[in-house]
């Protein structure tokens, strides 16, 4: 008998993203998933307090790191 480690849900769905954006291409992906999500919040807002302290090359150069750290993982 094998034993699953349960990953945390976020990983889990960022991983279904991927795989659905892979099979299914992203234009289907996005339909797919909006017909879960009815939206909430003010993004307006939490997009200032979220990048408030970052400026555009701060952004950019996150992005890249990312990129780079996915393209390295197995």
């Amino acid at each position: 008998m094998s034993v699953v480690t349960m990953k945390p849900l976020a990983e889990v769905t960022q991983e279904a993203i991927r795989i659905l954006c892979k099979e299914m291409g992203l234009v289907n992906t996005v339909r797919f998933v909006n017909q879960f999500t009815v939206g909430y919040g003010n993004y307006t807002e939490e997009r200032e307090q979220l990048f408030a302290d970052l400026t555009l090359d701060d952004i950019i150069t996150e992005i890249r790191r990312r990129k780079t750290q996915e393209r390295s993982a197995p």
